[in-house]
């Protein structure tokens, strides 16, 4: 059954962990998962990813998305 308080808005956020591959610059340091606008109710506890101290690439412990620091 479909929760009627919050069917209305499902739409306004991204499906999370949907992604497989993220590009991030690096002025949008640090970065963590799952992303902003991600709904949040089924998703994984939110964890930052290390991306300068893993050469600019790193996955997520949780879903295994993959993050890469772009410039």
């Amino acid at each position: 059954m479909v929760n009627p308080n919050t069917a209305a808005h499902q739409q306004d956020f991204a499906t999370p962990n949907a992604k497989t591959a993220v590009e991030i610059k690096s002025a949008d340091l640090p970065v963590h998962c799952p992303m902003p606008g991600s709904s949040l109710w089924n998703s994984h506890p939110q964890v930052y990813i290390p991306l300068a101290e893993n050469c600019g690439e790193a996955r997520c412990p949780y879903c295994g998305t993959l993050f890469k620091l772009v410039d």
